[in-house]
């Protein structure tokens, strides 16, 4: 990985979702903008915030996919991060930064 380069792979399906109430929502239906989460890869050696195995959450709107075997992975820059939850916290620290 160069510079600010993150890469990341993402959480779950993209498929249709369960509201808190159990309603099955289709991926056909229309929702307003949808921030994702995901799991860190490997970064680039300029990347300050976030380390290889954290939880970061971006937009996806046109991400640049790569595939690398079998399995598909998103590169974003490090600046288009929007939060990061790590398992590294420091007393009393929730874990997640904004």
């Amino acid at each position: 990985m160069l510079h600010d380069r993150v890469l990341v792979s993402l959480e779950g399906q993209q498929g249709e979702r369960k509201s808190g109430g159990g309603i099955v929502i289709p991926a056909t239906a229309s929702v307003g903008r949808r921030l994702s989460w995901a799991h860190v890869v490997a970064v680039g050696q300029n990347v300050r915030q976030v380390e290889v195995g954290d939880r970061v959450l971006f937009d996806p709107q046109d991400p640049a996919q790569v595939e690398l075997g079998t399995k598909e992975y998103i590169l974003l820059r490090e600046k288009d991060l929007h939060a990061v939850a790590a398992e590294r916290v420091q007393d009393g620290r929730t874990g997640l930064y904004l």
